[in-house]
């Protein structure tokens, strides 16, 4: 193995640790809201668009579709699996709306893998089907990393980045960036490209959570007082007098 190849290899293993790290940073998200047994105001879009981007990519790597991305298959592969317990747990604890919402987005991702999936099978061979599955997985790569953009705007206008977990930031920006130079390196576009995107937004919430960490904590301290109930944000006395009035 040759200097070119042997560094190739070795982005894509950092890439893939980075990216195992990025599908379980959540985790903690996730113990949150099953132990208070509500979404609060988290988003489940980006896990939703995070799963379609780990199938396309998933099946982009395999051997007959291109070549030399077996890494690229084995963490979307994992990745996928994670993002199906995510997103489920979130349509069991999201309110209705929200959970409507989330499943007819999870129904909208099976089913565009699906067709993907049908159409490189039977009607592509070759180079087509390279080009076809390559663009698939760069245009709903390009979402995904794209989807925490109404999270980042909440940060900005709340000055707080309680809901921007801080390590999800940190390995958006890591992954985006091991998988853009791996891309470079094997000169494919379809892997560079989103993921130099990936690593240009990854670098934007980490520069948001440096600016208003500190204004978030003090906001948060300053509210210490006041009885929250966190299933929506709103006071529990608001809660308390829907709840009387017999809106729940």
């Amino acid at each position: 193995m040759d200097a070119h190849h042997a560094l190739h290899f070795t982005f894509g293993i950092f890439g893939n640790a980075t990216a195992l790290f990025l599908f379980l940073a959540p985790l903690i998200t996730f113990k949150r809201i099953i132990k208070s047994k509500s979404t609060e105001q988290f988003s489940g879009i980006p896990y939703v668009m995070t799963l379609l981007n780990c199938l396309l990519s998933a099946w982009y790597g395999l051997p007959f579709v291109s070549k030399n991305n077996i890494l690229v298959s084995t963490i979307n592969g994992t990745g996928a699996a994670i993002e199906i317990i995510y997103v489920l747990t979130f349509i069991a604890y999201s309110i209705k709306k929200e959970r409507a919402k989330i499943l007819g987005l999870f129904i909208f991702v099976l089913s565009v893998f699906g067709v993907v999936v049908f159409v490189s099978l039977f009607a592509l061979h070759g180079h087509s089907r390279t080009l076809f599955c390559g663009l698939a997985a760069t245009i709903f790569s390009i979402i995904m990393y794209a989807s925490p953009l109404s999270i980042m705007r909440m940060v900005i206008k709340t000055k707080s980045v309680e809901y921007m977990p801080f390590f999800l930031s940190l390995f958006v920006f890591l992954c985006g960036t091991s998988w853009f130079v791996f891309g470079l390196l094997g000169k494919d576009p379809f892997v560079a490209v989103p993921n130099g995107f990936g690593c240009g937004l990854g670098a934007m919430q980490l520069i948001l959570y440096a600016i208003y960490c500190n204004k978030g904590k003090s906001k948060n301290l300053a509210a210490a007082d006041k009885p929250v109930d966190m299933e929506l944000g709103k006071p529990q006395q608001e809660k308390q007098s829907r709840a009387q009035n017999g809106n729940v």
